[in-house]
C-alpha cells in the first residue's frame, strides 16, 4: 500500500449531500462533487490488512485494496481497469449498493471503514469523463445465439459478458424502456437515468440487441425463443409483491410501491401518466408500510411530490443505533440506517402492525388502523396500543415473494424451489436444458450487486455450455443407413 499510515492520518469523509430544502424541489442526484485531493486521501485509508475481508464481503469480489491504492496514487485509468475486471456496472453499485464491503472492512473493527462505495463511484465517473470506458466488442463470433429475458442488472450483466464472449445476444424487456428495476424501480434522485443510457450505448456498440415491449410468455411465445436460440437466460426479477391481507385492502388509494415508483420515473423521462391511473402524494396524508429500501424510495419520492404528511411504519422493532452484538464484524450489521429520504422529513415508527383500513362512501381509503406489537416471530399485540391515523394514500412496500409465475414461467414449466424461485443446478441451469436463470428470479429479492454477480456467473455457465455443445461429435450413422449406402 502506498500510504501505510493513511488510516491514522485521515478520517473518513464523504461527499456532502445537497441541502434538504434544495434537493426536495428537484429530481437530481443528492450528492455534491468531492475534490480529487480528498478522494485520494480516502483511498489512502485502505490498510495493508493482509486478508481483505472487503473482497469476501463484496458479492462480485471487487479488487478493492488494489483500486483504493490506485486512487491514492492518482492512477485513475488503472483503477478503472481494475474496477471493471469484476464489475460490469460500478456506476450503479457506486450509487445504490448498501456497501456490504464497508461492513466487512478490517478498519471498521474499531474505526469508521474506508469509503469504498464513494471511491468506486468516482473511479467509474472519472473513466467516463476521460473517455476511457469504450465499447469492447469481441473479435471472434461463435455463431451461437442467446436470448436474455429481462433487462435489469442481472440480465444486462449476463448480456454484456456473453456478447464479449462472441455470442449473438438479444435482450427482451417487457417494459417500454431498457433497465428493469434500475429504470423504473430506483428513483431519479438516487440514479439519474442518463447513467443507464450511456452504458446501454456501450453495450449496443458491442453488439447486444435490445427489444422492448416484448413480454415473453405473452407477446412472444416461449416456444419461439426455444426454437430460435441455443440458450436462454431468465433474468426477469422478483416481481410478485407481498400483499397486506387485512380488511379494507380493496379500498381505492392503496397501492404497491412498484405501482407508485415507476410512474414518477416515467414523469421524469417526459411521459404523461393517464389521469385515471395516476398515483400522486401531492397534498395527501401518506402512509408507507415497510421500512426497507423500497419504503425509503417511496418516502423520498413523496417528499418531492409535496404531501400533507408522511408516516413510514415497520413491523420489526427499531434496530440499535450501533452494530448489534448479534452481528459482529465482519457480518452485515444489524443497526439503524438513516437514508437521505429520512433526513428529508416524515415520521418513522417501528413495531407497528396494520389491522385494517376504513374509507368513505365512495370507496376511498381514509383511515389506517394499527397496533403496536412485540418482537418477532410472534409479533404479539400489545394491549391498549391500538390507534388510528388519517390516510389518503397508502403505499405497500413489504418486499417481494418471487418471480411472477403466470406467463413465461408457467409456459416453460421450469421447476421452482421451495421459495417459489426458479430452481437451478450449480451451473445456473434450470430443469430445462439450455435454459438458465440469474438474479432475483433465481435467488429471490436481493441487492443490485448480487444481481450483477449472478448475471456474470450465469454468463460464464452459458458460455461453457455452448462451447461444450459445439465440441460434441456428430452422431454415428445407423446400421440401416450404412447398409443402404
Amino acid at each position: 500500500m502506498g500510504k501505510t499510515t493513511g488510516f491514522m492520518d485521515y478520517f473518513r469523509e464523504l461527499a456532502p449531500r445537497r441541502p434538504v430544502a434544495e434537493r426536495v424541489n428537484d429530481w437530481f442526484e443528492i450528492y455534491q462533487d468531492f475534490p480529487e485531493a480528498k478522494l485520494r486521501e480516502q483511498g489512502a485509508r485502505c490498510m495493508d490488512c493482509g486478508v481483505p475481508f472487503c473482497q469476501t464481503g463484496c458479492p462480485v469480489s471487487n479488487l478493492i485494496p488494489d483500486w483504493n491504492d490506485l486512487v491514492y496514487r492518482g492512477r485513475w485509468k488503472d483503477a478503472v481497469r481494475q474496477l471493471h475486471a469484476t464489475n460490469n456496472f460500478p456506476e450503479f453499485t457506486g450509487r445504490i449498493c448498501p456497501a456490504p464491503c464497508e461492513a466487512s472492512c478490517v478498519l471498521g473493527i474499531n474505526q469508521p471503514p474506508v469509503t469504498i462505495k464513494q471511491n468506486e463511484k468516482n473511479i467509474v465517473e472519472r473513466g467516463f469523463l476521460e473517455g476511457w470506458i469504450r465499447p469492447e466488442p469481441s473479435k471472434l463470433r461463435s455463431g451461437k445465439k442467446v436470448a436474455v429475458v429481462g433487462s435489469g442488472p442481472a440480465g444486462l450483466a449476463a448480456a454484456q459478458q456473453l456478447c464479449r464472449s462472441g455470442h449473438a445476444v438479444t435482450v427482451y424487456e417487457k417494459a417500454d424502456r431498457i433497465g428493469g428495476l434500475l429504470r423504473y424501480g430506483i428513483p431519479e434522485f438516487k440514479l439519474e437515468k442518463h447513467i443507464i443510457d450511456r452504458r446501454l450505448d456501450q453495450m449496443s456498440a458491442e453488439g447486444v440487441k435490445f427489444v422492448t415491449n416484448a413480454e415473453v410468455g405473452s407477446k412472444i411465445p416461449v416456444e419461439d425463443l426455444r426454437r430460435e436460440y441455443e440458450a436462454i437466460v431468465l433474468a426477469g426479477g422478483s416481481e410478485h409483491p407481498r400483499d397486506l391481507k387485512v380488511p379494507g385492502r380493496e379500498l381505492k388509494g392503496i397501492h404497491y410501491a412498484m405501482e407508485f415508483l415507476p410512474q414518477q420515473n416515467k414523469r421524469c423521462l417526459g411521459d404523461i401518466i393517464d389521469p385515471d391511473i395516476e398515483i400522486l402524494a401531492t397534498g395527501k396524508r401518506v402512509v408507507i408500510i415497510g421500512g426497507g429500501d423500497t419504503g425509503a424510495d417511496c418516502l423520498g419520492t413523496c417528499h418531492r411530490q409535496k404531501p400533507l404528511s408522511v408516516h413510514q411504519f415497520e413491523i420489526m422493532p427499531k434496530p440499535p443505533d450501533e452494530r448489534s452484538p448479534q452481528t459482529p464484524w465482519p457480518l452485515w450489521p444489524m443497526q439503524l440506517r438513516t437514508e437521505a429520504a429520512h433526513e428529508e422529513g416524515g415520521v418513522r415508527d417501528w413495531s407497528i402492525a396494520t389491522t385494517k383500513f376504513t374509507g368513505d362512501s365512495e370507496g376511498n381509503v381514509r383511515q389506517l388502523h394499527a397496533m403496536r406489537v412485540g418482537p418477532p416471530s410472534k409479533f404479539e399485540p400489545i394491549a391498549g396500543s391500538d390507534f388510528t391515523i388519517e390516510a389518503d394514500l397508502v403505499l405497500i412496500a413489504m418486499g417481494f415473494l418471487g418471480p411472477v409465475r403466470h406467463g413465461m414461467i408457467e409456459q416453460l414449466g421450469v421447476q421452482l424451489d421451495n421459495r417459489g424461485n426458479v430452481a437451478t443446478d450449480q451451473n445456473y441451469m434450470s430443469s430445462l436444458p439450455g435454459v438458465f436463470a440469474a438474479g432475483d428470479m433465481r435467488r429471490g429479492q436481493s441487492l443490485v450487486v448480487w444481481a450483477i454477480s449472478e448475471g456474470r456467473n450465469a454468463a460464464a455457465a452459458v458460455d461453457s455450455y455452448l462451447k461444450a455443445q459445439s465440441m460434441r461429435p456428430a452422431p454415428l450413422a445407423s446400421s440401416a443407413t450404412m447398409a443402404s449406402s
